[in-house]
């Protein structure tokens, strides 16, 4: 069963509370939906690296007169070895989540299950909406306004994941980890995709055959046998000597660029990062020192 459909023993219905008006998740139960490893440690890292995507609507500490309110109405079976909170002296106080803070939370978590969160937390929504439409509200007016909510979080949610800017170190050994990043990227292509790399070789080449998008190799090293070879079996690449760049870096449908800390050829063999890089300043340079004045290779 998928990670985030929980089963009946724990029914995602009984993890939704009502505080300040409004339904949250806590962190401890969060935790546990995620498979974190350290608990709500791992949730309240994530956050405080993220901290300006969290304001007080999407994230807030509970107060101890909250969580006085709730143990005197609920059992919590993932806050103590007690199932309980009665009388339970809290080292640290409770944080909850609202909806949003838990699609925010989806995209900055680093678990072993993240990709899956990520991929099905819309479906964590559909499931408090079940519990909100089955236990809470029996208006109709308000539940078609909660289900109009729902949808416009969903879209700002799919928004934010097609936004979402990539910015990340690897460290030695990193090798598939950094070589899927390569490839998320470049499958990211609709038309064109231009690398920088003075160092491109046959790893490169091979990486490359299969995608068929028209393709532009700038390097200053790279073999002449080594492109007579490739170009009598393949025709999706072109190739540019320049001597011109030190750093590497990818243009994807001239629109969107990438700066490579290492050469293609060695991803995931020492520390290194990838960083996608806002300037349109920089990739129209970049661009202009590339191509003709008609725009072609």
């Amino acid at each position: 069963m998928n990670e985030i459909v929980v089963n009946e023993k724990e029914n995602i219905s009984n993890k939704i509370y009502e505080i300040r008006g409004i339904h949250v998740i806590l962190d401890s139960d969060l935790a546990i939906l995620y498979k974190c490893n350290n608990g709500t440690k791992d949730i309240n890292k994530a956050v405080k690296r993220n901290i300006n995507r969290f304001p007080d609507d999407f994230y807030f500490e509970l107060t101890k007169e909250e969580v006085k309110m709730l143990t005197s109405r609920f059992h919590f079976g993932t806050m103590n070895k007690s199932n309980n909170l009665r009388g339970y002296n809290l080292k640290y106080l409770p944080h909850a989540f609202t909806e949003q803070g838990v699609a925010m939370l989806a995209s900055v978590l680093h678990t072993s299950i993240a990709e899956e969160v990520s991929i099905n937390i819309m479906r964590t929504f559909v499931a408090m909406r079940k519990y909100i439409s089955n236990d809470l509200y029996k208006n109709n007016n308000i539940l078609i306004n909660h289900e109009n909510r729902l949808l416009k979080l969903e879209e700002t949610f799919d928004k934010m994941q097609v936004n979402k800017k990539i910015s990340t170190i690897f460290y030695n050994g990193q090798i598939y980890d950094a070589y899927s990043i390569l490839m998320s990227i470049l499958n990211s292509a609709k038309e064109e995709i231009i690398i920088i790399d003075n160092y491109a070789g046959k790893e490169l080449l091979d990486v490359l055959k299969n995608i068929d998008k028209k393709i532009l190799i700038i390097s200053k090293n790279i073999d002449d046998i080594l492109i007579k070879k490739y170009k009598e079996q393949y025709s999706n690449v072109e190739f540019k000597k320049l001597d011109i760049f030190h750093d590497r870096f990818i243009i994807i449908d001239r629109k969107v660029l990438y700066n490579f800390g290492t050469s293609l050829k060695d991803l995931g063999k020492k520390c290194f990062a990838i960083n996608e890089m806002e300037s349109c300043e920089i990739l129209d340079v970049l661009l202009k020192k590339i191509l003709d004045r008609d725009g072609r290779f």
